[in-house]
């Protein structure tokens, strides 16, 4: 790679940066400017302003004899942590759940703008709901969804609503903004939201977050069935059902 090469994806000195950071890896000791700009297909100049910048966020260290990689990156992958192993940790209590409520109980993750259904239990009877593992749906016509939203604020819903444009699942899909943003700040306040046939017609939810030990979302859990079967003092059983597998997760 060169540095006047185009770039068909990216920003150019992000890119550069983790592409001097790379090359940092691959060494036992510091390593010089010279390497370093050579390996990564920049001007010496170039490469220079790049770590000094990394320097002053520590994530790169400045030796007398070259570079290495700074102590910030030591304490960022300390907070990072395997993806949850979710059929082991939550599936008892989504079916401990679906055998109390005798209803379709779901767990989700945020991936962009999406949900993401990672785990489900399904109750033995005929009219359910029943979602397959691995499908998506769009934050703002889901009840986990609205909550992540609330929790980011009201910019980041707009801008949520600029960038996807609202897209109608159902003839009851939010598409307002003003709307969205009562509705996801009211859901990140109160810390239940709903979905009221707004992902598919006659299907209603009730969502809640899951929490890491730092506080942080990792999941959604909801429950799902007829519009007409729904009860509001589902509420209860699923902020209890929550509590458990943030228990169980962070080894409480």
């Amino acid at each position: 790679m060169t540095e006047t090469a185009e770039r068909t994806s990216g920003i150019q000195v992000i890119d550069r940066g983790v592409c001097l950071m790379q090359a940092l890896a691959r060494y036992p000791h510091p390593v010089t400017l010279k390497v370093l700009a050579a390996e990564c297909g920049l001007h010496v100049s170039t490469a220079h302003r790049i770590l000094a910048a990394l320097s002053e966020h520590h994530w790169v260290a400045k030796h007398p004899d070259g570079y290495a990689l700074g102590t910030a990156l030591v304490r960022l992958a300390a907070r990072a942590r395997p993806a949850p192993r979710w059929r082991e940790i939550a599936l008892p209590v989504l079916d401990a759940l679906r055998d109390e409520l005798g209803e379709s109980v779901n767990l989700t993750v945020r991936e962009g703008d999406d949900v993401v259904y990672v785990e489900r239990s399904v109750p033995n009877r005929m009219m359910r709901v029943e979602q397959v593992i691995g499908t998506r749906a769009p934050l703002h016509v889901t009840s986990v969804g609205k909550i992540l939203l609330g929790a980011e604020g009201e910019p980041a819903i707009i801008r949520y609503a600029e960038r996807t444009g609202l897209l109608a699942m159902t003839v009851n899909t939010i598409r307002n903004t003003d709307t969205l943003i009562k509705t996801c700040l009211d859901a990140s306040r109160t810390g239940v939201a709903f979905d009221n046939e707004e992902a598919e017609v006659g299907v209603g939810c009730i969502g809640v977050l899951v929490r890491d030990m730092d506080g942080v979302p990792v999941a959604g859990l909801s429950i799902s069935s007829p519009i007409e079967r729904r009860q509001n003092e589902w509420v209860t059983s699923l902020q209890a059902a929550a509590k458990q597998i943030e228990a169980r997760l962070n080894g409480v």
